[in-house]
Order: structure tokens, then sequence, then C-alpha cells
């Protein structure tokens, strides 16, 4: 019989779809992080250039996740309906399509450094239903018509009730397997109600410093809340650990290898601490940045266990989910006091934020330093190894750069021409800021007030009172640190080791 192409596509699109359902729950069963889609997200991930990477990351921030997996399955609707066409002129041919989209998932999870192994059986779970479903759709379809039709409408609507009703048993299974994937993957939520439950002795709930705000309305909270702290890193399907499974191994040219669990760090005397983290891709005037709370136990104290050898100078830092990190060693032995952080604003961590354990370390950008669901440290030296982002073009060291940022006005405001109150945030982590300056349209620079912390490793609110004439205006902000330093006005792009020049704000004054 002849089929409609709309009868070809349908029978793609449910043979592909019901394809990720059962990959779907197969990588539920298995507790599997990576299910194909994921897999396929993530592989787009790591064979993005960094330069390519930044410009998303500025144009979209944090949607860049959702983004890239709502694309991977579009991408993937498109090859489903693409194969059923195919499937139409031959049936190899449609099958074919699915082979090649098979063979991609697979590559993109034998590249992935975690999972290899349990990671393949959902695809295979996934590729398996292609074959299935397409053979007993398409059989329908090219299936010749009954003896003894009396006309050929009457064939076609014969087949087509009988295509329908195979499209139809595809699609329940498919649901089915959707919904027993997302019941199966009640584990998360099993992890988030254990992180609920737990109580962390020596933490206590953040008491924000007396003097630390500045008080004008609109300028940045001093605290960060969770639910607003940024969120960057590589991760499409947040890694959910057991904190009773969890270890971390302290590895590589160190005197003994140790192995830390969970119940070790709550065991131990807790350090707290306001610290401010940025990431590196933060452009001049961002927000990727926030300050919090943390508490946890001392880097330092683990290392000096382990014994670091003569000649060392890095530790490699692994996620669970792969992710790698190339942090100083100095900079987790110093009087910084670098954390393996259990809790963030008095709670245990959240889950996006690394739960159950992370690193914190002032200072030093994200990249080089701040590694959620961490499980591996490595001592080694620089140049024996190449963490994520360093291969990709960023610098091997990252320590944060002085900034200063203006958050009111905002660009593009209009405000009442005479006294005007500007004001804003700025940083120096782990030096610390010793005054901001602002300047009206090019004009001398005027101190600001600045509020005072009793730390150096987190940002500092700041506010100044301009006298603004009715009409356009621009204006720039910049810091000193307690070193001396004045924030340069050179500008320069986030890659490789973090951007420069002045924040500027251009608004309207009227009468």
């Amino acid at each position: 019989m002849t089929s409609s192409r709309r009868s070809w596509a349908t029978a793609g699109l449910v043979t592909g779809l019901a394809g990720l359902a059962t990959s779907y729950l197969t990588a539920s069963i298995l507790n599997v992080r990576d299910a194909p889609v994921v897999a396929v997200g993530e592989l787009v991930i790591r064979i993005t250039p960094g330069n390519l990477a930044e410009r998303a990351i500025g144009l979209v921030g944090q949607w860049d996740k959702p983004l890239l997996i709502t694309g991977v399955v579009l991408g993937s609707i498109v090859v489903f309906v693409a194969a059923g066409l195919l499937g139409r002129r031959h049936v190899w041919l449609g099958t074919l399509a699915f082979t090649v989209l098979g063979a991609v998932a697979v590559a993109a999870v034998l590249t992935n450094p975690v999972d290899t192994q349990s990671g393949l059986i959902p695809v295979v779970v996934g590729y398996g239903t292609w074959l299935l479903a397409f053979g007993w759709l398409s059989a329908m379809l090219r299936r010749p018509a009954p003896a003894g039709v009396p006309s050929e409408l009457t064939a076609d609507s014969i087949s087509r009730r009988g295509f329908l009703l195979r499209a139809g048993v595809v699609t329940l299974v498919a649901t089915g397997a959707a919904v027993g994937g997302r019941v199966w993957g009640a584990g998360a939520r099993k992890v988030e109600q254990v992180r609920k439950l737990i109580r962390l002795d020596g933490v206590s709930m953040p008491k924000i410093p007396k003097g630390a705000k500045i008080g004008l309305p609109g300028v940045t909270a001093w605290q960060t809340p969770d639910e607003e702290f940024y969120r960057i890193d590589t991760a499409l399907a947040v890694p959910t650990i057991d904190p009773q499974e969890w270890t971390l191994r302290i590895h590589g040219l160190v005197e003994r290898e140790i192995e830390v669990t969970y119940q070790d760090l709550l065991d131990r005397q807790k350090t707290e601490m306001w610290v401010t983290i940025n990431c590196v891709s933060n452009p001049v005037g961002g927000n990727l940045i926030g300050n919090a709370w943390w508490s946890g136990v001392r880097v330092a104290d683990l290392l000096e266990l382990a014994g670091p050898i003569e000649g060392a100078d890095a530790v490699l830092q692994t996620s669970e989910d792969g992710w790698t990190c190339s942090t100083p060693l100095a900079a987790l032995q110093d009087a910084r006091n670098a954390l393996l952080a259990v809790a963030m604003n008095g709670a245990p961590l959240p889950i996006d934020h690394g739960f159950p354990v992370r690193t914190i370390v002032p200072g030093l950008y994200g990249y080089v330093s701040a590694c959620k669901w961490v499980v591996d440290m490595r001592v080694t030296r620089f140049d024996k190894v190449a963490a994520y982002w360093t291969e990709r073009g960023w610098s091997e060291q990252g320590p944060v750069k002085l900034s200063s940022r203006i958050d009111v006005p905002a660009s593009g405001d209009t405000v009442t021409a005479g006294e005007l109150r500007v004001g804003g945030v700025a940083w120096a982590q782990y030096t610390g800021i010793e005054g901001v300056e602002v300047s009206l349209d090019g004009g001398p620079w005027v101190p600001a007030e600045i509020a005072h912390v009793p730390t150096n490793d987190t940002w500092v609110q700041w506010a100044a009172t301009l006298q603004v004439a009715e009409g356009d205006h621009e204006i720039a902000v910049r810091a000193t640190d307690k070193l001396g330093e004045v924030q340069t006005g050179e500008v320069q792009d986030v890659v490789p080791d973090g951007a420069t020049g002045w924040h500027l704000v251009d608004f309207t004054a009227e009468a």
C-alpha cells in the first residue's frame, strides 16, 4: 500500500519518543545520572570551544542548561520525524537514522568521565526500543491491501486504523515508561528528604555583621539567599548523592593516601565564615557573584594528615559528575581557611550547590577552586595536569580581580535632578576593600562611604551623594584594595582570567 508522509512521520516520532522514555526509565532504575539526553547535552558542553561557551553564558546566563536540553530534545524530534520519512522510501534508511542517533548517544556516554559502563545500558535499551517499535509500525504501513477489499479507499481506511492502533500501543508504553522513570527517580527526592533531616553540630545560623549594610534601597543584599545564589557548572543532571555513601579520596603526591567520609566531616570541628564567591565569566557589572555564610572543615587540616610531599604545587579536584579544577596547593593550606563546606547559610548545602560537600576557597575564581559534589583530590603539579576550563583557554591561576559595581541607579533609569544617592558593591576577596570612588560624566573622582565588615573575604556595600543637573549622565565606579591597588579602567574580556574595567551606568535626570 502507499502510505502518507504524515503516517510515516508519526511512526518516526512515536518510535523516537518511546526510545527516550524507556532509556529514561532504565537510567532511573539503575540510578544512572546521565540518561541519554543528558549525556548528549554534556557531550555538547565538553566539545564546545571555551570562547563559544563564554559567549553563550554571557548571552543567556543561567538559562544555558535548560536551553541546551531543550535544543537536544528538539533536535532529536527532528531526527525522529526525518527517520520516519526516510523509512517511507526504504525501511532500512529510517533504521539507519535511528542507528546514527544511537551511536551519538554511545559516544556521549563513552566520553563521559563517569558512569561509562552503566550509562551504556539505557542507550542500548532505548536503541532496542527504536528497532522494535519502528519495525512494528513500518510493517503495518507497508502491509499490502487485504484480499477482497472492494476499493483502495477502504483498504487505506483499514490500514490506517491498524496503524493508529499500533501507534497508540507504542505511545501508551512510552507514557508508562516515562511515568515509571519519574517514580523510580524518587531517589533524588529521597536525597533531598535526607538533606532536610540532617542536623549539623557546630553550624550556626548567619548573623549579618553590624555595619555591613549601607542603608541605601536598591543596593544588592549583603547576604545572598540560597535560591538567588548564582549557579554555573557543567552538570545538566545535578548529582544526587546519599551522604552516607559519600567519600573523599585524597591521594597523589602525599605521604599517605586518606579517605574521608561525610560522618568524618560532621565529627570534626567546624570553621564558619562569610565568603563572597564569583565566576570568572562574570562581566564588568555582572551578577554571577554571591555572598553566603559557609560552614565546614578546613582543607588544610586534611591535607596535613595526608602530608603533601616536596614539589607538589596543585590539587586536582574532581566532582561526582566528572568536572575538574586545578587549585594552587598553597591556597588550600594558608590562612584563608579554604573549606570543605557542608553548610550554606546555616543549613546543609542545597543539592544544586554541591550537597553533600563542596569546596570554598576565598580569593580564587570558582573555575580553579569551587568544586561542587567533590569526591576526589589528587595532590600533583600544575605541569602534570590540565583541568576542565584550563583545557578550554582559561588561565592556570585564577585570583579574583579587584572589582566594583553600581546597583543604584540602574542603567536607563530616570531620576530627579538635584541630590542623588548612588550605591553598589565592591570586592577584592582575601585582600579587602579600602575605598570606593565614583565619577559623574568623566569628572573628578568622589570618595564614597563604604560599609564595614569584619573580613576581607566578602564584598562591601558602598554609597555616595552626587549633584546632578537635568539631562543625560553617566556614572563610573572604581575601588581601591587594602594593598593600595586601584581598580584599572582598562577593559579586558573575561577570558582568560577575568574581566576588568570600570562599571559605567547611564541615566537621565529630570526636574
